[in-house]
Parts: C-alpha cells; structure tokens; sequence
C-alpha cells in the first residue's frame, strides 16, 4: 500500500507540538507493517543546516494562488528509512517560526496545492493521502475540485485527522477568491463557510473520505457541543465515517533502561532504582530526599485546559494534610506561573517549581516522581501519561479524551489497572483520586503491582499502525 502523509511539522526537522511526534513515528511504524508510506511538510527555514544540507533537490516550477504564479520547489530526505518531501519556497516558508503570520491562509493554501500538483515530480501515487490539522485540509478540498478529471488522482483515497479541533485555521471569507482561487458557490453551499468566515478544517472533513482524530473517546466527545467546537453538528453527520484511534509513543526514544538523561536506568525487573532516581531528583531540586516520600509530577503547559484551575483550587489544601512533595515544569499563562511560585513559597520543603522547559528534566521526572498528574479540561489524546506510565510513573487524570483510553483504574480485586481516574471537572474529585492512589502507594507490595502494570502496558506505534492499516484497507475496499 503505498500513502502520502501529508503535515506541517515533524520530528526531527520542525516541532510545536505532538503533530511532529506522530508524522516523526507514525510513518515509521506503517514502512514496519510492509508499506511505502512518505512524509511531506513545508521546507521552513527553522530546519537544522545538516538537514538542509543534505536535501537532494527534485524539482523547480511554478504555481497558481489565485491569479498571481508563484515559486515552487520540492526536496527529498531519507530519514530512519522513510523518505520525507519539502515543499520550498522562501517567500512562504523561510521563516524562523511555523505558525502565527497575517498570510497564514495563503502559507497553508498554497502547501495544499502543491502536494497534489507535486505528486508528478515526485513520480509516486499514493493509494491514500493521509492529511493531519487545518494546515492540510485543502488537500482534500483540492483534490476533489481541481482533480476530479485526471486518472491519476480519480482512485486515491483521503483520511483527514484531527489533532486537536480546536484549532480550525479561520480566515476572512475573502480567502475565497483571492487566495484560495475556488468558485464561491464552494463557500455560499457551506462546505467551507463558517460563521461568515472560511474554516480550512472545515473543509477537510468535509470533503475526506474518512476522518480520524487520536483517541476513540474523543472521537465520541467531538460529537457533543462542549467538545465539539461549533463543529459538532457536521461531525455527528458523518459519524459512520469517523474513527478513534490512540496515538503511540516510541518506545526506542521512551526507554528507562537506555535513557541517557537518567541518574539511574532501570526496567520492570529492577523497578526498585526508580527510587534511586527519586532521591537523586529530590536532591537537584533542593528538596528533602526520602525513598518513600510520595512526589507528585506536573510537566504541561500551564494553561486551563490542562487542569491548572484544579490544581489552583486544591493543591494548598493536599499539601497541608498530606505527606508529599510537588513538582511542577512547564511554562505557560503567567496568573499560573506565579501562583506555582507562590506555591513553592509557601511550601519549600515539599514544592519545586521549574518555570522553564528542559528535557532532561522532563525525563528526570519522569522516572523519579511517583505519580503523574494529568487533570484536563479536555485532552485529544495526550503523550505525558504514556511516557509517564513507561517509566513507571502512575497517572492520576480526568477521565476524557485519550486520556480514559490510555488510563485504567487500578482494581484491589483483580489487580488489574495502571492509573486512578476522576470523572468531572472538578477539583475536589481530582483530590479524592489522588488520595486513593496515595493509600494504595502506602503497601508496597500493591504499589509495585500498579508499577508493573503500567509499564507492561503497550502503547507503542506499532499497535497504533495495525489499527491505521485496517482503516486504509477499509478506504480503499470502497
């Protein structure tokens, strides 16, 4: 089967995101399953120099926006055994960031254009275009307005996945004909009108063959106006055509036993240096080092929707009555950052706060914090709550999104479960399950079987792209 992974930034040549993780990992895991499966992405100017260097040029020509011609080039790189395109052209893309600019409509429009008009020079004809978020949904809105009468294009299939809906790529309905060059009966008929305004996602799951987003419960929640971003209506529409299926984390780059940044590496069978990791963690953070401390981990962005109104809300209280230490990384809205402060202020002997981002920090914590804590508002999918359970970490979250497909409560009967969960928003049931995980950590014995689950636990991309190639399958049997 051969699929064109369509996306805006990857690992390891741009990231903003966990849209870079999965178009760095996905790809990989489906060539595994015997595919020829190729990745294409803008050529930003934020990609390393050895990267660029290395870049084989393919192809120069030109392209239609609108009225105007522009510039196109594409480039070619084998990475890990996939090979990845790059659309170029410096006008758009040769900038120092990805996202956030007045012409990102433009960007983005002409990007969609030219993976279809490219497919030529790069002599390779996919049987399904994979496309991901907003900045990629004009692929399939192309392909079927501007295609429809070549035969190379008639039998490719498209599967549109949403990361996270929120973010929709809205521009003033005058994109129509000056920058999008579509008739506007496209617009006046409401495949792309939204709100008086031109919604790219909205295009893209208007006109895929199939869409899927990164987890089967949120997958259901997008369906339902709270989740649903004004756009619920249209996705409970084509139900029939929509999937969840759970994003992975590479277990090569996710490993205790091989990860460098570790004081002490460690597997299921020698479970017990997670604690050497603890105290030597506890030590770099100034806190007071104890092998049976429980310590509590936070590494997000410091936003609402993940949570942090809960923490507001509860953790002063947990600190006061409980026989814990915190820590929290990440950075974020500043109301936030200062409180996390304030909290470290009031608390010093049980609270670090790391108003930054280090990844050898982040991986440090990973392995010497007890308990992962995760309470979001919403949550597509997440990644922290499988990198945390891989190291032996146990979450505490909200029941939502990815997170209640990942996360199942521990069972004192069966003994069977990873993680303890909560069901509402709501601050006191974020307690009420952080203290049911601390009575649990009180025996040993329990606490290493909830250890051991966790990381037997298999949330690898290889099981994600079984799933992804059941699907394709599906779509090209149509």
């Amino acid at each position: 089967m051969k699929v064109l992974y369509v996306a805006s930034e990857a690992v390891p040549f741009a990231k903003t995101g966990g849209l870079a993780d999965v178009a760095g990992s996905l790809p990989q895991a489906l060539r595994a399953e015997g595919h020829d499966v190729r990745v294409i992405m803008p050529k930003f100017g934020m990609i390393a120099e050895k990267y660029r260097n290395a870049m084989e040029h393919v192809y120069d020509g030109e392209l239609n926006v609108a009225w105007r011609k522009k510039f196109v080039g594409l480039d070619q790189y084998e990475h890990k055994g996939v090979t990845y395109y790059f659309v170029d052209n410096v006008e758009y893309f040769g900038r120092d960031g990805i996202y956030g600019y007045d012409d990102d409509a433009e960007r983005f429009s002409f990007f969609c254009r030219a993976v279809l008009n490219l497919l030529p020079a790069m002599d390779f004809w996919p049987d399904i275009i994979h496309t991901n978020d907003w900045h990629t949904g004009l692929v399939n809105v192309f392909l079927k307005l501007e295609h429809h009468g070549d035969a190379r294009y008639q039998n490719i299939k498209t599967l549109y996945t949403i990361h996270n809906l929120k973010y929709q790529g809205v521009f003033p309905k005058e994109v129509m004909s000056d920058t999008l060059g579509l008739d506007w009966k496209y617009f006046n008929n409401g495949d792309l009108e939204f709100y008086d305004a031109v919604n790219f996602m909205k295009g893209g799951l208007v006109y895929a063959d199939a869409i899927s987003t990164v987890s089967k419960t949120y997958a259901e929640e997008i369906q339902y106006e709270y989740f649903g971003e004004r756009l619920d209506g249209l996705l409970r529409s084509r139900k029939d055509d929509l999937y969840g299926i759970v994003n992975g984390i590479d277990y090569e780059m996710y490993d205790p036993a091989r990860d460098k940044n570790l004081f002490v590496k460690y597997d299921v069978n020698t479970i017990e240096a997670k604690f050497d990791n603890q105290v030597a963690l506890q030590k770099q953070l100034g806190l007071p080092e104890s092998r049976r401390t429980p310590l509590v981990a936070i590494i997000s962005r410091l936003v609402q929707p993940k949570g942090m109104d809960l923490i507001v809300r509860m953790m002063d209280e947990i600190l006061q009555h409980e026989d814990i230490q915190f820590v929290v990384l990440g950075t974020g809205e500043k109301r936030y950052e200062d409180w996390f402060k304030g909290l470290a202020w009031r608390f010093p002997r049980k609270v670090s706060t790391n108003i930054f981002f280090s990844n050898e920090l982040a991986m440090r914590i990973y392995a010497g914090a007890s308990m992962f804590l995760m309470p979001s508002d919403y949550e597509p999918c997440g990644i922290g709550q499988l990198i945390a359970m891989r190291y032996g970490t146990i979450p505490i979250v909200r029941a939502t999104g990815g997170l209640k497909d990942t996360v199942h409560p521990y069972d004192k009967f069966t003994k069977e479960g990873n993680g303890f969960l909560f069901d509402d928003y709501n601050a006191h049931e974020m307690m009420y399950a952080l203290k049911r995980a601390l009575r649990f950590y009180r025996s040993y014995s329990v606490w290493k079987q909830i250890v051991e689950n966790a990381m037997r636990a298999d949330y690898s991309w290889a099981e994600s792209a079984k799933e992804y190639t059941k699907l394709y399958e599906t779509l090209i049997a149509r």
